[in-house]
Parts: C-alpha cells; structure tokens; sequence
C-alpha cells in the first residue's frame, strides 16, 4: 500500500464515524470540516507513535521499515496541516449539544488546546530538520510520546459531540491506546527487547571518505537474509545514538558482519574519525525486505554510493540462485568509489553476474539499461535500485521510456528522516 492509501482510509473512517454523531443538516459546514480535520490530526498521531514502534508485525505489514518510516513523516506532516484548520475554525455547533469527556476549567482547556498544537507543530518541523544535529532531532523526537498525551487530552476536553462508546470514540479511543502502548514500548522496552546482541569492532578501513567495518558478536550472532539493515549503537561517548546502516555481507557462521558507511553527516563524519579497532556496539536487527524478485526472467541491480550494500550481500549470499539473469550496475563518481570498482567486479564474475561500471552520470547509466534490456522482453525485467531520490527519480523516468512496468521496480529507501 502507498501512503496516500493510509492517509486517506484514516480520514474517511474517522469522518465517516462523526458524521453518524451530528445531524445531517450541519455535515456541510466549517465547524463539521474543522471537528473531522481535528480528530483526524489526533488519529495520524496515534498511527504515527505506531509505526515509530518497530513492531516486526508493522513493517511486515508495510513491506519494510523503510516505508514504514516514509509513511510515519508524512502522516505528521498531514496531522500538522489538518491541526492548523481545527486551530483556526470553530469545531462545535450549539446544535450537537457537545459535552466534553474530561471536564477542565475554561482556562486549562484553552491552554492544553494551544499547548496541543504547539507540541505537534514543534514535533513536526523540528524532525523535517536536515540542518540540526541528529542526535538533537532524535531526543527531541523522543518527546513525542509524552507530548501526545497532551493532544489526547485536548481531545477529550473539549466540547464535541463524541462520546467514548460512540462509534467515532471507540475508533479514536483505540488508536490512541494503540498509539501509547507504542511510545512506552519505543521509550522503555525497545532498547532491551529488540537488542540483538553485542558486537566487537575486529577491522576498520578508511578510504574516501567512507570506512568499511568488519563486526564479530561477543556471544552469539543472529540470523538475518542478505539485504537487511541493522541499527548500529556504540559504547562510545558521541556515537550512542542507534542509526541504521545496510549490512555489506552475507550470513556467515561465524557471525561476523560488514558495513560500509559514508561520511554524509555529522553522526557518520564522526564515527569515521572515532572507530577503532576493539570499540563495542549494540545491534538491532535484523530489519528490512529489501529482497530479490523470484522468477524473474531478467534482473538489473542499480545500486549508486554506498547503496552498493544490498547488492553485495546479494552476491555472497550462499543461497543464492539464477546469478546469469541479473547484470549488476555500481554508479559512482571515481574520485569516492569504495569499495573499488574493480573488486565488486571481481566479486559479480566468480557469481555469473554481468558487471557494468557507471562513472558517467544518468546518460550513461540510460545507455547501460538499454542494453541490459536487448533481446528481453521490459514486462519480465526487474530493477532493483539502492541509493539517492534523485537517482530513483531519473531511474523510474528511463523504465518508462524503456517500457518497464513500474511494479518491478524494488526500492529501498535510502533515508529515514
């Protein structure tokens, strides 16, 4: 499902709910439009801490965290602007005869009402934020939790026509209880329950601008299917925050697990200036359904930078099948390619995978698809694609013009904030 579809089956289910409370004489009005809007806000919320959970059966249910994530910004983003019209427009009618759940003094609910929307307006344009520190925007993302609990107290203190058995109250009711279990879960329980084990630094190498970091665990590994990510936190002082990185290998016995990280940001600048051999680390894994497509007849892997990773995994997985169906394409500029060109290609031809070394920018990566797809027919070629938005968006343009449907595209998102 795409976001759209989650943003639109929540407000027409939360409108349709109220719209049994009110009389239909009053459905085409301002204040029914701004209580739909509000309560609808207080529904994205809830939803939202949901999927911040990292619940296995939510990103089972979306087809990986990724998308998970995706839909998660862009509810709050929505909850934000339906907020702004409950603000501004009256959601009460003398004639619904509304009662509040939760009786305040006419000066708390005006404060919890303003305070309610403060707290979402913060929430959301601080976590759009690229420019400020991550490990500011995720403690201040942390404050999301309590500060629902703020907006639900605003919706149960003003005067509506909601009631808590009504249909409307039990669908609001149990997405915010949803929502709350989540956030206790995400604050309290997460960094015990999902810890997949403790890992020891054993090689670190740094080359442009990138550092390639073999992991062995301390007690046991864990299983995990070539593409996944884990969510790496070290001991150390300024890098303790968990970030997620793709793993760079395949199961192994012996446990031990590859990144290769880039240096885009201030989290990962600093790890690669800090990391060294000996540092521990917590992981949370395993996450993800970045995976092959099954029967395909015609594979093409794009993977551009350090979304390279996937596709190595692909390639040492020892489980792995038709490897002469899929042409593998590592878009790079040669000034920051790590790992080398000329060692993937190595790894691709001892699998059987067609190997093409894109330095040439979005021109020749058109060239290189068009003859990838010679002699095959587009409904029965697939594209799997790691890196850039901007990269994806030239990259679905030239499946278009190839004839490519847009089903057998296979992403994995490249950023989560």
């Amino acid at each position: 499902m795409k976001n759209w579809h989650w943003l639109v089956g929540i407000l027409l289910i939360t409108a349709l709910t109220l719209l049994l409370e009110i009389p239909a004489d009053t459905w085409l009005t301002s204040a029914t439009l701004s209580l739909i809007l509000g309560a609808t806000a207080l529904a994205y919320m809830a939803v939202s801490c949901l999927l911040a959970s990292r619940w296995r059966v939510v990103e089972n249910l979306f087809g990986g965290l990724d998308r998970v994530y995706d839909t998660h910004k862009w509810l709050g983003i929505w909850a934000l602007v339906f907020a702004s019209y409950h603000l501004v427009f009256k959601a009460n009618l003398e004639v619904w005869n509304s009662v509040p759940i939760v009786e305040l003094s006419k000066y708390w609910t005006r404060m919890v009402r303003q305070l309610s929307y403060v707290a979402l307006g913060m929430i959301v344009l601080l976590a759009l934020n690229r420019n400020i520190p991550y490990s500011v925007w995720r403690w201040w993302h942390k404050l999301s939790g309590p500060l629902f609990l703020i907006v639900i107290l605003h919706g149960l203190s003003f005067k509506s026509p909601i009631t808590l058995l009504s249909p409307a109250g039990i669908w609001l009711g149990v997405l915010c209880v949803l929502g709350v279990l989540a956030a206790l879960y995400k604050l309290l329980l997460y960094p015990f329950v999902a810890r997949a084990g403790e890992y020891r630094v054993i090689n670190v190498r740094s080359d442009k601008g990138a550092v390639h970091l073999t992991l062995a665990p301390i007690d046991k590994g864990f299983a995990f299917k070539a593409g996944q990510f884990a969510f790496l936190s070290f001991k150390d002082k300024g890098l303790r925050e968990p970030h997620p990185f793709t793993i760079a290998c395949a199961h192994r016995e012996n446990g031990h697990l590859e990144f290769v990280i880039r240096a885009l940001g201030d989290y990962t600048q600093a790890l690669r200036e800090q990391v060294k051999i000996g540092m521990i680390a917590d992981l949370y894994a395993p996450y993800g359904r970045f995976k092959r497509p099954a029967k395909a007849a015609k594979e093409i892997w794009i993977g551009a930078g350090v979304g390279i990773s996937p596709f190595i995994a692909w390639l040492q997985d020892p489980h792995g099948e038709r490897f002469d169906t899929a042409t593998l394409i590592y878009c790079f500029n040669p000034a920051r390619a790590f790992p080398p060109a000329e060692q993937l290609q190595q790894v691709a031809e001892q699998r059987g995978v067609a190997f093409v070394a894109n330095s040439g920018g979005t021109e020749q990566l058109a060239a290189h698809l068009r003859q990838a797809l010679n002699h095959t027919s587009p409904a029965t070629v697939h594209v799997s694609f790691c890196g850039p938005k901007g990269l994806l968006l030239r990259v679905r343009e030239l499946m278009r013009e190839c004839g490519v449907p847009e089903k057998n595209l296979h992403v994995e998102l490249f950023e989560f904030r």
